[in-house]
């Protein structure tokens, strides 16, 4: 399984690909934060604070996600290397969990290079350090789960085409579901005092939660419930094939 995941975080640094998708996910942040001149801009609102990145940051990881996920699966399919995978003296648990365990690390290897907007933050304070340290590393906690929720709904897509092209968008559609689509649901107010659960089902809500500061365990609960489901999902889908 340590050789398949390390066979995984290779191919997606040798690959061309990978440096541009990290790169995107920084460009774009850093633009917003700090040049254009909109409400993220840190310079323009004069609050030193991180809630731009991380109200940005959901956003991108909707198209970057995807692009980290997109191949695992499919590429193998598309070149029929899958069932050399499928003959690997390990388990199709083992399989799913060692690229979604690369995908992972990919992801916050893409979030790290972010700690200077923090560093730049708190020198730019009044007085220097005046942050919110509390939200601010929620606030990371809280992306990393989204980033992984996202990435175990990628691995299941993968899995369900040899096309990168049709697994990225089924993530994408998927992934925006899962995220906004229950608040869309619960914003129309039609459903009374079951309006409240139908928002809990979404990930926005828990990812607010945990935003503020205040780390729930029913908000790491939620994360870690839809990961599961999503690579049971895949588990079924990887094994039918060998039915």
């Amino acid at each position: 399984m340590y050789s398949l995941f390390i066979k995984e975080i290779k191919i997606f640094l040798n690959s061309l690909i990978g440096y541009f998708v990290i790169g995107v996910f920084l460009t774009l942040t850093g633009l917003f934060l700090w040049v254009f001149p909109m409400s993220y801009n840190v310079l323009d609102r004069g609050f030193a604070d991180m809630n731009g990145l991380f109200t940005l940051a959901p956003i991108v990881f909707l198209l970057l996600v995807p692009a980290i996920t997109m191949r695992s699966f499919a590429e193998e399919k598309r070149i029929g290397t899958i069932e050399l995978l499928l003959t690997m003296p390990l388990s199709n648990t083992q399989i799913i969990l060692a690229k979604y365990f690369a995908s992972v690390i990919l992801l916050i290897v893409s979030i790290l290079p972010t700690l200077i907007y923090f560093l730049s933050i708190y020198l730019l304070g009044y007085p220097q350090g005046n942050i919110d340290y509390g939200a601010m590393w929620g606030s990371y906690l809280g992306l990393i789960f989204l980033g992984a929720t996202f990435a175990s709904i990628g691995i299941f897509c993968s899995l369900l085409t040899d096309s990168q092209i049709v697994s990225f968008i089924l993530s994408i559609l998927i992934s925006f579901i899962v995220w906004l689509g229950f608040d869309f649901i619960y914003s129309f107010d039609i459903f009374g005092s079951f309006g409240q659960i139908i928002k809990w089902f979404g990930i926005e809500h828990h990812y607010a939660s945990i935003s503020r500061g205040v780390i729930d365990t029913r908000d790491i609960l939620y994360f870690m419930s839809v990961i599961t489901l999503f690579l049971l999902f895949s588990r079924l889908q990887l094994q039918s094939r060998k039915w």
